[in-house]
């Protein structure tokens, strides 16, 4: 299903994975190697750090030395092959793909299957994309069932068994093949409407999907695979509330949801706007970490919305697509102008040429990924020392970002950080954690809180 359909899974994946989710702490579905990650706890509360002792890079590199060995070396495996093997691995299929249908005329039959049923040039589109959608879904299947579900548990984070696993799959098709039917025909009137100027226009149509898909998400899709219900009364419930309203964020509620029944890992969000706004944070979260972590996690949540990282990632990512658009109408033209009488395809107003257009985009956004993942890293970077303001945790957001060290490299050379991260790395947040942890402990609860190793 990644690399079925790249306009959809690339306009869902910013709207739904970033600006609408914001689950930023724990990033969309990964998993974490076999050997699970010990942190040691917390010093208790009332111990005292000296200002002119504490050293933070000393801080950082204690905190780090906490994951070593096989953890280590696992985690670095599985960061290094979901996030800097496989992207490669999915676009290189995705073209492949592409030219199977073109030069063997699977894609100009479908489309002629199309003109067959009728004649209105506007409801042809839909229908060949449904065809095609569930065509290369199924021709992708083995590489996802590997990549999501034999890989996961290889590295100890599943939860799910596979027909478990094929129920998620199932809902997430049906929202991909209703979405991608709406997104393309919409897009493909676009083009017909406004021909030369096509992906001026087509950016708007995604950045406006994009929109309506981070007001629905939390209301209709977000319920589809996990189940929320209002987290139980108590003091943490009420320091998150805190929190929300200091920050002007309206929502009256948190919920937690079950997450556990298909991963290990940790994670929270502030997703939605425009009325839709909702704080939610997974059991995984709850069970597996301390109240001043849980702080600390939705501190930085909160700092997405406060901030308003939804209206700067549409704005950043709409400038992406509108440079990818751009880049594929060139690469259309220049590639029909050679092959086009061998794929009957001529017009790029033509659904056949949708497999022209998905390789195009895989390629455009295997390039762009050091791009992508600078505009995430850098609003990442933001919410981070957005929460440790707000919630005051440095030791904490450390011990939290250490536990997610079960899916992602800890300390990555400066290139690979670059390229490969959208979110900063574990070396990176906890530095960021101590040197703000250094200015402040003056401050009588920084001074009386939790003591960092040295």
């Amino acid at each position: 299903m990644k690399v079925a359909s790249w306009i959809l899974c690339a306009t869902l994946a910013v709207a739904f994975g970033l600006f609408a989710g914001n689950a930023a702490y724990a990033q969309a579905p990964s998993s974490a190697p076999t050997s699970s990650v010990t942190v040691q706890k917390l010093p208790p509360v009332g111990a005292t750090q000296d200002s002119a002792t504490f050293d933070p890079d000393k801080a950082t590199n204690a905190y780090l030395a906490q994951v070593s060995g096989e953890a280590r070396a696992k985690s670095d495996a599985y960061f290094e092959g979901r996030n800097e093997i496989l992207p490669a691995v999915d676009a290189a299929y995705a073209i492949v793909v592409s030219g199977l249908l073109l030069f063997l005329r699977i894609s100009s039959r479908m489309r002629n299957i199309a003109q067959g049923i009728t004649r209105i040039r506007f409801f042809q589109v839909p229908i060949y994309v449904v065809l095609y959608t569930v065509l290369t879904v199924v021709l992708a299947f083995p590489l996802t069932v590997f990549e999501d579900f034999f890989r996961e548990h290889q590295y100890g984070l599943s939860n799910q068994n596979f027909l478990q696993w094929f129920g998620d799959f199932g809902k997430g098709f049906a929202i991909n093949i209703v979405a991608s039917t709406i997104i393309l025909t919409v897009i493909y009137a676009v083009i017909r409407g406004a021909r030369n100027t096509w992906w001026l226009w087509g950016t708007l149509v995604v950045v406006a999907f994009m929109a309506f898909g981070a007001l629905i998400y939390p209301v209709f899709v977000a319920p589809m695979f996990n189940t929320y219900t209002p987290l139980k009364e108590g003091a943490l419930k009420e320091q998150i509330l805190s929190l929300a309203r200091s920050n002007q964020i309206p929502a009256k509620n948190v919920y937690e949801f079950d997450a556990s029944k298909q991963t290990k890992r940790i994670s929270a969000n502030v997703s939605g706007f425009l009325g839709t706004t909702r704080i939610s944070l997974n059991d995984n979260l709850l069970n597996r970490t301390s109240p001043r972590e849980v702080k600390a996690v939705l501190g930085h949540e909160m700092g997405h919305y406060a901030l308003g990282h939804n209206y700067t990632g549409f704005t950043w990512f709409g400038l992406v697509f509108l440079a990818g658009f751009a880049f594929v109408n060139w690469g259309f033209r220049s590639l029909t102008g050679l092959f086009g009488g061998n794929w009957d395809v001529r017009t790029i107003d033509d659904p056949a040429g949708l497999p022209i257009i998905m390789a195009l985009a895989s390629l455009y956004f295997l390039i762009a990924t050091p791009v992508t993942n600078t505009i995430t890293r850098t609003i990442e970077a933001q919410a981070d020392i957005f929460g440790v303001n707000t919630a005051r945790e440095p030791d904490a957001f450390a011990t939290a970002s250490l536990k997610l060290s079960e899916y992602r490299k800890l300390d990555p050379s400066p290139w690979e950080e670059f390229i490969f991260y959208d979110h900063p790395s574990g070396r990176n947040r906890i530095s960021m954690m101590m040197h703000w942890k250094a200015e402040h402990l003056n401050d009588p609860d920084v001074k009386a809180g939790p003591v960092s190793p040295q």
